[in-house]
């Protein structure tokens, strides 16, 4: 790492060329070749999948993806002549498109069914010939504006559906400039010097800047979801500005020291700069996990995010480096270049207010540890009941013509009408259908069910019929009645070879849940268990890597509190835009947790990396602990009410799923730096004493050691505010038997 960061500020200009030039042939490549993402949930023989392959096979065309133009009439009735010679033509006109198989029409015998009572809402359905994961984007939009066209002061024209919605994508950067500015407000205040706040925003631009275009280009490689890439721009700008505020903090303590620029880079590329190699692996470590979940949606999300994970490390251990060599004292500020001026050198990397906290933790570690421990478990209480499933439409932006048009639906046909079930079975004989018939029949006995259609023969031998539920799909109702009828009612009707598959879009997400859910244990574990060995070779110890999977764990389960009070429950939902609650998107959890451990860890690596160059230094348990958090509390929070603030930036977007993304990690970021970090783990550290170094003879011998303190060349640093002058000798070793704590 010397090494890199000697070259880095020798060949400044060579990096930084070579920055700028990636950065504009990946971008010049991206506007090129464009992007390609896709929303697509494939899960192996789920009974979701096996009724749909059973329309594909018997109906290729019936079994593309199916929206709904909705007509609602301001003025009369939609059976006036005007408004039905109206929407008759934009019908002919759209069953003529290219990718349309199909147009039911309200108007008719067979769509009657299509208008609600008072005459006043109707729809037409418009079938699609291919799914729509593969249906091109712009002949959706051509139905779109087709439909749009014919919209007056007499007449509502809204769309809603699978294809609809993908062709109508939020805007991808919506959040990144609000959380730059907040960003570089608290830069400002942390340094008092507009070149070192503005040096980690220019570092987190270009990484983010050739991440963003490299994912895009990727997007046309391997499956990526629609959402992936402003999920990598709000996880990139965090953890991009974080990496560089610790390498500059410790730049700037090394030149208030004496030391020169060159000097500074290398000691701050030595010990920081290792810290943010380490934690930007666990960060990947932990989203990459999601590739042992085994679904293949995932996958492409948490390639886009690791990627970006990666630029900001490489931005912040080569970009950043060459940049401060070009500014050297300038970083410092007008008074502290004074100050080096007079000879005026501080020993201490110390703020006295942390150091006066450390010192009030180290004299009530129980009582503090407690309160803490009981603060985050409140907090996380909610999680107990958390829903997974997925949102509809009706939590869709409230201007959005995907939420109009749900809400028009429910208003005329009821709510389950936005998510309709479907019973598909294999059907040979004449006696196979009557037999499908009874099942329908009992189906439509069900309390929950509104009504069920009478069966249809669909292509060559396959019968299909649609239930309404009497709830919303997002409904916990419509999930019981999706296993009540799979578990219970289609069982007990089946006769003979009839195998009835309940299907349909609410039943694929109801399924995709229940895979999440049965995997999430095992990523869970492999995810902790990487870490907890990762963790053990860098500090040569089980506690510590015990207690950071724990806590890491805790700040997760915290944030899924958080989300679960607001977006299931609508606690405080109003303030930040929620209109609807409904169930966490089952894959949520997931990503959630991986990028909340990655995170989280960040914490851990450099507040530990300090506590344990402290620990080399003075061999005393409890000085190692108040100096290190002392030296890393400032810093640490700084960073946190950064990523907090780029978060938070997010969750007035207006799209419900990054709304979710934005509170949840904005909220466990607080906690985990505020609570997790600054009291719970150093209280627990203090009240472990010695064992928290102890680790087995064998496993020292087996284990690589991985080092993120560096080289640890310099004197010990004083206990003070960083203003002394003169150089301090560091005490001679404390033999670790007289600490408070006998070791193991």
């Amino acid at each position: 790492m010397r090494d890199l960061a000697a070259w880095c500020f020798r060949h400044r200009r060579i990096v930084l060329a070579l920055w700028v030039v990636a950065l504009i042939a990946l971008q010049a490549a991206s506007s090129s070749v464009g992007s390609d993402y896709k929303d697509t949930f494939k899960l192996k023989d789920s009974p979701s999948k096996q009724a749909l392959d059973l329309l594909r096979e018997a109906a290729p065309q019936a079994a593309g993806d199916s929206d709904q133009i909705v007509f609602h009439a301001l003025r009369g009735k939609l059976t006036d002549d005007a408004a039905q010679h109206t929407v008759q033509h934009l019908l002919r006109q759209v069953a003529t498109m290219k990718h349309v198989g199909a147009v039911s029409s309200p108007y008719g015998a067979r769509g009657r069914a299509q208008m609600a009572k008072g005459k006043t809402i109707a729809y037409a359905t418009v079938t699609f010939d291919e799914d729509v994961t593969t249906l091109p984007i712009h002949d959706v939009n051509r139905v779109i504006h087709a439909a749009q066209a014919i919209a007056g002061p007499s007449l509502q024209v809204e769309l809603g559906g699978s294809a609809i919605e993908r062709a109508s994508p939020p805007p991808a950067g919506h959040g990144t400039q609000e959380g730059v500015a907040m960003a570089l407000i608290v830069l400002l205040i942390v340094f008092g010097s507009l070149l070192a706040a503005v040096l980690p925003i220019v570092t987190a631009v270009f990484a983010l800047g050739t991440g963003v275009a490299a994912i895009d280009l990727l997007s046309n490689a391997i499956t990526m979801a629609s959402f992936s890439q402003q999920l990598a721009l709000l996880i990139g700008l965090g953890v991009g500005v974080d990496y560089a505020l610790f390498i500059v903090t410790r730049y700037r303590q090394a030149m208030l020291r004496g030391k020169t620029s060159e000097e500074a880079i290398i000691q701050s590329l030595d010990t920081s700069g290792r810290a943010v190699l380490f934690a930007g692996v666990t960060v990947c470590i932990a989203l990459l996990g999601m590739f042992a979940l085994g679904v293949s949606f995932l996958y492409g999300v948490a390639v886009a995010a690791s990627l970006v994970v990666l630029f900001t490390v490489v931005a912040a251990l080569t970009l950043l480096p060459a940049l401060l060599g070009f500014f050297g004292q300038r970083v410092l500020g007008r008074a502290n270049v004074r100050r080096l001026a007079a000879g005026e050198h501080t020993t201490s990397d110390e703020s006295a207010g942390w150091a006066r906290w450390s010192a009030t933790l180290e004299r009530r570690p129980v009582l503090l540890a407690t309160a803490a421990a009981l603060v985050m478990l409140a907090i996380a209480s909610p999680a107990l009941s958390m829903r997974l499933g997925a949102s509809d439409a009706g939590s869709d932006p409230t201007d959005s013509t995907t939420r109009k048009a749900y809400d028009l639906l429910a208003e005329g046909f009821g709510p389950g009408f936005n998510g309709p079930l479907q019973l598909v079975a294999e059907v040979v004989q004449p006696s196979e259908l009557a037999q499908f018939g009874r099942v329908v029949d009992a189906v439509r006995d069900d309390p929950d069910v509104v009504r069920a259609s009478d069966p249809q023969m669909i292509g060559r031998g396959v019968a299909v019929a649609q239930v309404i539920a009497k709830g919303s799909p997002q409904d916990a109702s419509t999930t019981d009645l999706v296993h009540r009828l799979r578990d219970t009612v289609v069982p007990q009707h089946e006769e003979g070879r009839v195998d009835v598959k309940v299907g349909g879009q609410t039943a694929v997400f109801v399924d995709f849940a229940a895979t999440l859910s049965a995997k999430l244990p095992l990523f869970i574990g492999i995810v902790v268990l990487l870490s907890f060995l990762l963790l053990m070779a860098v500090f040569r110890s089980l506690l510590i890597p015990l207690m950071a999977a724990a806590m890491n764990l805790l700040s997760v389960v915290a944030a899924f509190g958080v989300v679960t009070a607001v977006f299931q429950h609508g606690v405080g939902a109003d303030l930040i835009g929620v209109s609807r609650t409904g169930p966490i998107e089952a894959f949520v959890p997931v990503m959630v947790f991986a990028i909340l451990f990655g995170l989280s860890m960040d914490y851990e690596v450099f507040l530990m990396s300090r506590i344990y160059e402290e620990w080399h230094r003075r061999r005393d348990n409890k000085a190692a602990i108040v100096h290190g958090l002392a030296a890393t509390g400032r810093t640490i929070t700084a960073a946190a009410a950064i990523m907090v603030l780029v978060f938070a930036a997010f969750i007035f977007g207006g799209v419900r799923l990054i709304k979710l993304f934005g509170l949840g990690l904005a909220s466990a970021v607080l906690l985990d730096a505020i609570v997790v970090r600054s009291v719970l783990v150093p209280g627990l550290m203090l009240l472990a004493g010695t064992r928290n170094w102890w680790l087995p003879a064998s496993l020292d011998r087996l284990i690589p050691r991985l080092n993120v303190e560096g080289s640890l060349e310099d004197p010990l640093p004083d206990a003070g505010d960083g203003g002394a002058t003169s150089p301090v000798k560091p005490p001679a070793p404390r033999d670790p038997r007289a600490d408070d704590a006998p070791p193991l």
